[in-house]
């Protein structure tokens, strides 16, 4: 069975798109069963409800693409979808691997555009993983608790130390708050910053 941090998440959107009859059993990778609430939130965020079941269905497709092709792609490369634009992170051996994640991701329908950030050479040990996973957290934390931000607009990854920030910001206040509190985190050694404004005449609509 396959080891992913990733999948938590997979086992609850699969569980809220269950609910609402958009999925079908080719769609479902066999590893990720489970029921649980998902979308109660989904109103408050600035992509709407219609946009957050659009991006969901694009990460359980791309997902289920991943989990047909290779148990390396699958279980190293971290997917993150907003407005139709899709985010990869991790860590691969080599760059025919990379190249297979992208290329798999484009057919997800939908798709506005692929932004890849996946190394390659997986160096991760345990210990970096750990402190992935602890600057992420941290960050999410501040967020959370930032009564200016509007944290679930968010999306966090954090490969080998390095925080990539995805998402829709309400104006450049918010913004700056956001990348403030990034930056503030210890043991981080950079911030990639994907985050667009809601009233950007350059966002995709």
């Amino acid at each position: 069975m396959f080891q992913h941090r990733r999948l938590p998440t997979l086992i609850v959107t699969l569980a809220s798109l269950a609910g609402l009859g958009q999925l079908t059993a080719s769609c479902v990778p066999a590893a990720a069963v489970g029921t649980a609430g998902a979308v109660g939130a989904t109103a408050s965020q600035e992509r709407g409800f219609s946009g957050v079941m659009s991006d969901t269905r694009i990460r359980l497709e791309i997902n289920h693409y991943w989990f047909q092709a290779s148990e390396e792609i699958f279980s190293k490369i971290n997917l993150q979808v907003q407005e139709g634009r899709v985010l990869l992170t991790g860590s691969v051996a080599d760059p025919q691997t990379r190249v297979d994640a992208v290329r798999l991701a484009w057919q997800a329908d939908g798709i506005k555009e692929v932004i890849n950030e996946i190394e390659v050479v997986d160096n991760t040990t345990l210990t970096d993983w750990a402190r992935d996973i602890k600057i992420s957290q941290q960050l999410k934390n501040k967020l959370l608790f930032d009564k200016a931000v509007s944290s679930l607009n968010y999306s966090i990854e954090v490969v080998n130390q390095r925080i990539y920030l995805i998402g829709v910001a309400r104006d450049q206040a918010e913004l700056d708050r956001v990348i403030a509190h990034a930056k503030d985190i210890a043991y981080a050694r950079g911030l990639v910053n994907y985050v667009r404004l809601k009233n950007d005449p350059a966002r995709r609509s």
